[in-house]
């Protein structure tokens, strides 16, 4: 699918989230400018971007000549004056309330009067604009990790933010080959985060109260919900299901579902004990004998698959 807007653009931070914007930008044509702390940090970013588009050529989802003229419209900086004349300005930070509400506190003094102001992250815009005096530009506008390889991008606009800026991330969104989905109300991690972690409490619960192991939890979901999901989603397939059925069926499950307002006290355990995950080698598996970057690659080529699809449709 061909996109025919262009414009200039820029990033706040150079992390997994950041570089991957920047990357999806610079693929549809727009000028972008990175911004970073530290050269070095920058520079590992285009290096991750020239890797991440080299693979979309061996994957046949973009051509040479195409893969080269996209990284040279990235140009690095450190310096935050460098988002001044961008029509679309994007933070992507750390989850530090106080840096991201500095940081957009200087992009409302130093940025053109008609730049929309976005923040990537789960917060509502209402979070990030207390500082701001042109609160009507501010939105949420949360990609999806790996923006690269997944299409959806949630747009919310706090009560003070324009229809007009709302609609035009929705189309800014949509020239980029993304999939802008409005979210009409703000609440805390938009609608992805809440479903998802909504599962992720009931699968924590479950493995601990030794209903299952994590490979029988994890196994269950990859092989039954996992694969409809991809089709159907949650309201869709409860319709599908039969309404009638899943509400009586709901009435008799829901009271026995995990409503903890914290995660277990053996997640917690495990985490103050320095066992983060695969990053640290355990978490609730041993990441010792199991291959994460084989795990981590076989899901980017399951999304790159899927990339192939979503072109197909279109």
């Amino acid at each position: 699918m061909k996109h025919s807007r262009l414009g200039s653009m820029a990033v706040i931070g150079n992390g997994m989230i950041g570089h991957g914007i920047a990357e999806v930008f610079a693929k549809a044509g727009w000028e972008v400018n990175l911004i970073g702390r530290s050269q070095a940090s920058l520079e590992r970013a285009l290096q991750r971007i020239e890797a991440s588009v080299n693979e979309f050529v061996q994957a046949g989802l973009l051509d040479a000549p195409s893969a080269q003229a996209s990284i040279a419209k990235i140009r690095i900086s450190t310096e935050i004056q460098a988002a001044a004349a961008a029509e679309f300005v994007i933070e992507a930070l750390p989850e530090d309330i106080e840096l991201k509400l500095g940081i957009f506190s200087k992009l409302d003094r130093i940025c053109r009067s008609d730049a929309v102001l976005a923040t990537s992250s789960g917060h509502p815009a209402s979070a990030v604009d207390k500082c701001v005096e042109h609160r009507e530009r501010v939105i949420a506008a949360h990609f999806w990790s790996p923006p690269q390889l997944i299409p959806l991008v949630e747009i919310c606009g706090s009560d003070a933010t324009t229809k007009t800026v709302i609609e035009r991330t929705c189309v800014i969104v949509g020239c980029i080959g993304k999939m802008p989905v409005v979210v009409d109300r703000e609440v805390p991690g938009l609608i992805g985060n809440r479903i998802q972690f909504a599962a992720l409490r009931e699968a924590w619960a479950l493995w601990a109260a030794g209903v299952a192991s994590a490979e029988a939890i994890d196994s269950v979901v990859r092989h039954s919900i996992g694969r409809r999901l991809a089709v159907t989603g949650p309201i869709e397939s409860a319709d599908l299901g039969g309404l009638d059925t899943m509400y009586h069926f709901a009435r008799l499950l829901e009271p026995s579902l995990d409503t903890s307002s914290d995660p277990p006290e053996s997640i917690a355990a495990l985490v103050r004990s320095g066992h983060c995950g695969a990053s640290s080698g355990k978490g609730i598996y041993d990441w010792t004998e199991r291959d994460g970057s084989a795990l981590l690659s076989a899901r980017r080529r399951e999304l790159m698959r899927w990339l192939h699809v979503d072109r197909q449709g279109s």
